[in-house]
């Protein structure tokens, strides 16, 4: 890699080299699938870390008074009226955290609907010092352990970014999301952090910022504000008919299960590199299918390279798309969902 951009956009907020992340997904997909039929995932930026941690402790709870859900979400999803009410109508504080080798890190606040959650995690010293050395900034971040794995059934995908909210304080956020197969209203989050880096460009290799170890347990509760749509829908590409059987939408996320009348099949090459019959088979049954949300005032938005998964069952292939916005987005600025050119409208109260 010649750059952060560069290595940012391969990784997409992974921790490993090229090969071993293909390695790790196959065997993760292996491990969830179905008997020799297995569901393969393919997000835009999986958190595999958080898929390989071990039992954790719980830790210890954040001490103090808490912020409120917009104090911590706005900053970072959008700080209009309308935004601020929604997030503190969908979200909750948390009072998770763990401290070691005078850092602290506790998951402030987390929102979302059915499918999608989307939390945030501060990273302070305890002493007062500034947290990124100068230069140094929060883009250039990276953490093991990967932060919050929901324990659910069924398969998930997400990503992680940092922000600096003040530069020059002892305080850092990172930003996780995850997006799931099953509901996740309720489900105990694990979160893990090994150590906290950063890329340096010029060695080409993370250099650790601070040793350590954080784990700590906490629930995904939050209210659900979405919509469904769609059931039983079709539309023809690539020479196949898919039926859509569901879309959820909502003013944090969105997800679309559909079912391909053909099913998939891989090349099950065990070189843990993705083939090109692979590749071009995930292209034609995830990302060629088209998703676009239009807003009220015409702004087109495409969902298309939402992550997501395959699973073929008995002659047919279960797909699903999901992915958190990067800004909350009212529902009554949102005039209709298209997937694969086939509209729905967004219903208004």
């Amino acid at each position: 890699m010649n750059n952060l951009s560069e290595y940012r956009s391969e990784l997409d907020a992974l921790h490993f080299s090229p090969d071993e992340i293909d390695t790790i997904a196959r065997r993760a997909a292996e491990g969830a699938a179905q008997a020799k039929k297995p569901r393969r995932r393919f997000p835009r930026a999986v958190l595999i870390a958080a898929a390989l941690t071990a039992a954790l402790a719980v830790g210890a709870g954040a001490a103090g008074v808490l912020p409120s859900p917009a104090e911590v979400f706005s900053p970072i999803f959008g700080g209009s009226a309308a935004q601020t009410e929604i997030i503190d109508k969908i979200g909750y504080p948390v009072d998770a955290g763990d401290s070691d080798n005078g850092i602290t890190i506790t998951a402030d606040a987390v929102m979302g609907d059915a499918y999608n959650a989307a939390v945030v995690f501060t990273f302070r010293t305890d002493d007062g010092s500034p947290i990124l050395p100068q230069g140094i900034s929060a883009e250039s971040l990276l953490v093991r352990g990967g932060g919050a794995s929901a324990n659910i059934l069924g398969g998930s995908h997400g990503s992680a970014w940092f922000v600096d909210e003040v530069p020059g304080d002892d305080t850092v956020q990172m930003v996780q999301t995850i997006s799931a197969d099953r509901s996740l209203i309720g489900a105990t989050a694990d979160a893990e952090f090994d150590g906290l880096y950063h890329w340096d460009d010029s060695a080409g290799e993370a250099v650790a910022l601070a040793e350590g170890s954080w784990s700590f347990r906490f629930t995904l509760g939050y209210e659900d504000t979405s919509v469904t749509l769609g059931g039983g829908e079709t539309f023809t590409q690539d020479g196949m008919t898919f039926t859509i059987d569901a879309i959820t939408l909502s003013p944090v996320a969105f997800k679309v299960d559909y079912t391909v009348a053909s099913e998939v099949v891989w090349s099950g090459s065990g070189s843990g590199q993705q083939s090109d019959a692979d590749r071009l088979q995930m292209q034609r049954y995830l990302e060629n299918v088209e998703i676009l949300l239009t807003k009220t005032d015409g702004t087109v938005v495409d969902l298309s390279l939402a992550g997501g998964s395959i699973s073929p069952e008995d002659g047919v292939t279960v797909c699903s798309k999901s992915n958190v916005f990067s800004q909350i987005l009212p529902m009554e600025e949102l005039a209709g969902i298209s997937v694969g050119g086939v509209y729905f409208p967004v219903p208004q109260a």
